[in-house]
């Protein structure tokens, strides 16, 4: 067994992110650890670094895409490791954990559940791990879970669903965490102009769009380039299939799920990030991440004209706003980017102030750490 620790042992838990997870791995865990004992476990994904995962304390679960294997072959090691360990307290990542964490609650853990989507907006979107079973087993997990867990929401909006819950709760954004801060500002090469993405890669997330404009900006600049990081949602067959593809597909640059920290080395080349959602699903109450650690970088944003959006963007005057669905709009902001890049300093300078001052993570941090002391 563990040797005694004088803080208490709680356990972050998820059977879906990765150990490379921004948000868990690069910030819950750490802002925790001066007040908690704290295990992680978190699944071990094929891109994953090996090299690079976390402390003693770290616990790897097999990943399967499919939920019916998870909850087979994933969920039973999860409830052994939960015997083992003994936390006070087990915070869960996603719903499929819901029925395991009533047995943690029984075994006398504190269990805080984090609502990172509005599953009742998402569900329809999904293509997979969709069965009215699943359904009906998360609306009657999920509503019971109201009356006995405490509540982490990534977004204010999710609360006009969540209502009426009986333990404490709070809304811990996923702002941007400040090490980004001290990074060089942007400096782009004009001889072969570059814009960034990173992020999942779908078309929900107006990548159709991107590629429309792209095909508008190659015309004037031949040398036009969108690096891309992050998984890719579309299937060959139906990305190939696209109408502007075969023109610009030379100029899209797929890196794949690496590191942030790698990742944001191509952003330092870049003009501007981009970060742009269609209204679906729970898109148009929630804010990407993406936005504030583009902000943080110094690197001007392009994003969606939501009103969630604009309210960061336009008080902060730290990039555009455009429609989601508008290939002419992004293209023209583009084109603006590379034939006008002296602003561009002024909107990065101005998004690293505005995170300084409120979309950071330890400001959130202090919420999360106050609702686990309560």
């Amino acid at each position: 067994m563990h040797k005694s620790h004088p803080h208490p042992r709680i356990l972050l838990l998820s059977t879906v992110h990765s150990t490379s997870d921004p948000r868990i791995a690069g910030k819950i865990a750490p802002s925790l650890s001066p007040h908690f004992d704290v295990f992680t476990a978190l699944s071990i994904h094929k891109e994953d670094d090996r090299r690079f995962l976390p402390n003693r304390h770290f616990i790897p679960l097999p990943y399967f895409r499919r939920l019916l294997w998870r909850l087979l072959l994933v969920h039973p090691v999860v409830l052994w490791k939960f015997l083992f360990i003994r936390p006070r307290i087990v915070h869960i990542f996603v719903a499929e954990l819901l029925p395991l964490a009533f047995i943690f609650r029984w075994l006398g853990a504190e269990v805080i559940y984090e609502v990172q989507e509005n599953l009742y907006k998402k569900l329809p979107l999904k293509s997979y791990n969709r069965s009215w079973v699943f359904e009906y087993l998360f609306r009657y997990f999920d509503h019971r879970a109201r009356r006995l867990f405490k509540f982490v929401f990534t977004e204010d909006a999710y609360l006009n669903e969540y209502r009426n819950l009986q333990k404490p709760y709070a809304i811990v954004h996923n702002f941007a965490a400040s090490e980004w801060l001290s990074r060089p500002f942007p400096v782009p090469d004009l001889r072969q102009p570059a814009f960034f993405y990173a992020g999942v890669i779908s078309f929900e997330r107006a990548f159709d769009t991107m590629m429309r404009a792209l095909v508008i900006v190659k015309r004037r600049y031949p040398t036009v380039c969108l690096h891309l990081f992050g998984h890719l949602r579309i299937s060959p067959k139906a990305l190939k299939a696209h109408p502007a593809y075969p023109a610009i597909h030379d100029r899209l640059f797929f890196h794949g799920y690496v590191s942030q920290t790698g990742a944001f080395d191509y952003a330092g080349k870049a003009l501007a990030g981009i970060a742009l959602l269609k209204p679906v699903g729970d898109y148009a109450d929630s804010y990407p991440t993406k936005l504030f650690d583009y902000m943080a970088l110094g690197l001007p944003v392009i994003t969606s004209d939501l009103p969630l959006l604009k309210a960061v963007v336009e008080p902060a005057q730290c990039g555009f706003c455009v429609s989601p669905y508008d290939a002419d709009a992004l293209a023209d902001v583009m084109i603006a980017c590379i034939e006008q890049p002296e602003p561009l300093r002024v909107m990065g300078e101005n998004g690293r102030k505005a995170v300084k001052a409120s979309y950071n993570w330890e400001k959130e941090a202090e919420k999360l750490v106050a609702l686990y002391l309560k």
